[in-house]
């Protein structure tokens, strides 16, 4: 199996050049085309809970993830592997896993990039771990 971190792609809309941790989402930050999820809602009637996190003019951060695998199939069993695991701040942060031919496509949205964060670097240890067990057991015998 090739080396998913070599071949993975990622891009975000969170930039941080000032070197303060805060990320704000202001008309400045650029977003992703909304293609995803769509965002989870809120108890309040007609609100989901970005428009409520969010004040005026403020757009969510958006990181877009692409991990190739050799097969359709071995992209299909780390998606199966990593969708199970929900995201402990699912008001604030969704996450979509989509499959594509042999590309694993991930995307995440959220409103606080440190949120962002903590959820995509624990999703690179779950698939690390999905990857080398997959290396490990060899390819999968189609049924």
């Amino acid at each position: 199996m090739r080396d998913a971190d070599a071949d993975a792609g990622g891009s975000t809309n969170c930039r941080d050049s000032q070197g303060d941790h805060s990320c704000p989402g202001g008309a400045d930050t650029a977003a992703a085309p909304a293609g995803g999820a769509p965002p989870p809602h809120a108890s309040g009637p007609g609100r989901d809970a970005t428009s409520v996190a969010r004040g005026p003019g403020m757009r969510p951060h958006v990181f877009t993830l692409s991990v190739p695998f050799p097969t359709p199939l071995e992209a299909e069993i780390a998606r199966g592997s990593l969708a199970p695991d929900a995201e402990p701040h699912q008001r604030v942060v969704g996450k979509n896993l989509a499959v594509s031919g042999r590309i694993l496509a991930v995307r995440w949205e959220a409103e606080d990039c440190r949120l962002l964060r903590i959820s995509v670097i624990n999703f690179l240890d779950h698939l690390s771990l999905v990857v080398q067990t997959m290396q490990h057991f060899g390819p999968p015998i189609s049924r």
